[in-house]
């Protein structure tokens, strides 16, 4: 009786033996079908030797040429697996059908086999098969660029599904074989960027010789590989680029990940991408040029984010940049590319919004950047997205980066563009730790403006009056929840004491003596009363609580408590007490401010 196996060969012999009287092309589709299955079969079932055999039988080439590579999805099994006793077979049966078949049904064949899951397997199918791939591309010739960005994208796919390493080890020991296959993609894509590369010379001699504006002309099939190219290079800036964080060569003298950024920086430029062109896209008109996409689609925002990240913070192609360009003009393209980086809410996008700040901002002299600049959009969406950054970021790390760069943004305006500022800040950001922050600088520059020799329009006078009026009040009144807006009202509290400490009755520099009445009004007489009401509150509610705890010790009973208008987890008595003393205290701290800033009052009326 026949095996499974055995009647598999013999249908593919017999196929195979009716197929070689026909003419080439004349097959039918149940010899397709027949040849398929039944091959397939052979390999799966370890007949690999015979299946070489009738592969590499001279009479056979028409047959193996037109439907050989039908056969590729088990061979490609057999050599992922490496393990199998019929491997030499099988990569003997590979190779010929690489060099046999036709390059556009291999292709297809190749790239269907490449869609993986698992990253093991997905570094493995790379590893096995951008070599035969890059081969069958080169064997297409001129027709190559949509096939080119087909397989690309194909590749860039699946390199996306690996995991990322994040630590110096990880990336030295590559152990999600990420940095191999970032490796192996940029040799894949070499001789196409020299192909593309050499176009562009070809195109700009002939415009030479005869005279014609390259713009002016169609874009032939030479810049559909430049194109096809450009693709690859911004998604690659987009993913893995963007996801990964590079390492220094002072912390990885050898990145592999760092060699291919710079791969990716030196194919822009071989396929006449003007890296700070790109950059600088934000503030340049670039020209009109023809082509298959879109500006936005050609040129992704996100992607040029990261090619400026890669510029200004890793340095990659510096010296491609002219030095004409001054810190300024660095800083507003960079705004463009910063917003987007931290208007996003993956960290490691958050990270590197923050790293492209910090780098254009350091470059800028302090007190330099004029108060014009704050009508450029990009330069108040900034610092609101530094606010959602400092105040709702998980990672504490990014939380305390983002309050180093807005002080330091912060630092470079000149005094009447920190006025403007800080007038911005206090009417958007809605978050009283950030007011509290603003108001301490507002302090810090009317102590600078103070100082012998340092007087400005500013910060004191009549200039200053508004903002002190914006700063020294209260959201809503005597009805103001307390400790929810603390840190905006102990920093202000903290600029009056300072100010009528500072400022002489006989000076009035800063013109608190004249709006003091104004200021006991509006802030000091609603504050009082506004401790006055929450002490009352909260002091009922620690002697209700307490009663509570009394009648009911033995139960300890689990209680519900607001503290702020919130409402915290359910906690025991015990922690509700706390609570409840801790917010007194408050108050208590609070208005032991308050006395202090009366009494310097009727000390300075009194003398």
């Amino acid at each position: 009786m026949r095996t499974a196996a055995g009647m598999a060969l013999e249908q593919l012999s017999d196929v195979v033996q009716r197929c070689q009287a026909l003419p080439d092309d004349s097959y039918t589709t149940e010899d397709h079908d027949v040849f398929t299955i039944a091959g397939r079969a052979c390999i799966e079932e370890g007949n690999t030797a015979q299946v070489l055999s009738i592969v590499l039988d001279e009479k056979n080439q028409d047959i193996v040429r037109c439907m050989g590579w039908n056969l590729l999805p088990p061979l490609i099994q057999v050599l992922l697996k490496k393990e199998d006793k019929n491997l030499s077979h099988c990569l003997a049966v590979f190779n010929h059908l690489l060099q046999t078949c036709r390059p556009k049904e291999l292709l297809i064949g190749l790239l269907e086999q490449l869609e993986q899951d698992d990253p093991d397997t997905i570094a493995e199918s790379l590893h096995l098969l951008l070599n035969p791939l890059q081969k069958v591309l080169l064997c297409l010739g001129s027709r190559k660029a949509s096939s080119l960005g087909m397989t690309l994208s194909s590749v860039l796919d699946q390199v996306a599904k690996l995991p990322l390493p994040h630590t110096k080890e990880q990336e030295e020991d590559d152990v999600f074989s990420l940095c191999r296959c970032c490796a192996e993609l940029s040799d894949f894509v070499r001789p196409f960027v020299g192909e593309a590369r050499q176009s562009l010379v070809n195109s700009k001699e002939e415009n030479e010789s005869t005279n014609k504006m390259a713009c002016g002309q169609d874009r032939g099939k030479e810049d559909e590989l430049q194109t096809e190219l450009l693709k690859f290079c911004m998604k690659s800036l987009s993913r893995p680029l963007l996801e990964v964080q590079l390492k220094d060569p002072e912390t990885l003298a050898v990145s592999p990940l760092r060699n291919f950024a710079t791969d990716i920086l030196n194919t822009l430029s071989s396929i006449g991408e003007s890296l700070p062109s790109l950059v600088y896209q934000p503030l340049l008109k670039r020209k009109l040029v023809p082509g298959f996409l879109e500006e936005e689609v050609r040129y992704p925002k996100e992607s040029l984010a990261s090619l400026a990240h890669l510029v200004f913070v890793h340095h990659l192609a510096a010296d491609t940049f002219p030095s004409v360009f001054s810190p300024v003009f660095c800083l507003r393209c960079n705004m463009e590319h910063t917003c987007l980086l931290l208007s996003r809410t993956e960290e490691s996008r958050i990270q590197k919004g923050l790293e492209l700040y910090e780098k254009s901002l350091v470059r800028v002299e302090d007190g330099s950047l004029p108060a014009d600049l704050l009508e450029i959009k990009t330069f108040l969406t900034v610092p609101q997205n530094l606010v959602k950054v400092m105040t709702i970021c998980p990672r504490h790390d990014l939380r305390t980066r983002g309050l180093k760069v807005f002080q330091l943004s912060i630092d470079k305006f000149d005094t009447e563009a920190k006025y403007n500022f800080f007038q911005y800040m206090l009417k958007t950001s809605n978050h009283s730790g950030v007011e509290g922050y603003v108001i301490k600088n507002i302090k810090n520059q009317i102590d600078m403006a103070l100082q012998p020799g340092n007087s400005n329009a500013w910060f004191e006078g009549v200039h200053l009056l508004p903002l002190l009026r914006k700063v020294l009040s209260l959201p809503d009144g005597p009805e103001t929840d307390l400790l929810q807006y603390l840190d905006r009202i102990m920093e202000s509290l903290n600029l009056l004491r300072y100010l009528v400490i500072r400022d002489k009755v006989t000076e009035n520099q800063t013109g608190i003596w004249t709006e003091l009445y104004k200021i006991e009004d509006t802030f000091i007489k609603p504050l009082r009363v506004g401790v006055n009401m929450s002490r009352a509150h909260y002091e009922r509610e620690l002697h209700s609580t307490m009663e509570t705890k009394k009648s009911k010790a033995k139960e300890e009973p689990v209680l519900s408590v607001s503290v702020g208008d919130k409402k915290l987890p359910n906690v025991t008595s015990e922690s509700q007490i706390q609570a409840l003393h801790s917010a007194l205290h408050t108050f208590d701290m609070i208005e032991s401010v308050l006395v202090r800033i009366e009494e310097l009052v009727e000390v300075k009326d009194n003398l």
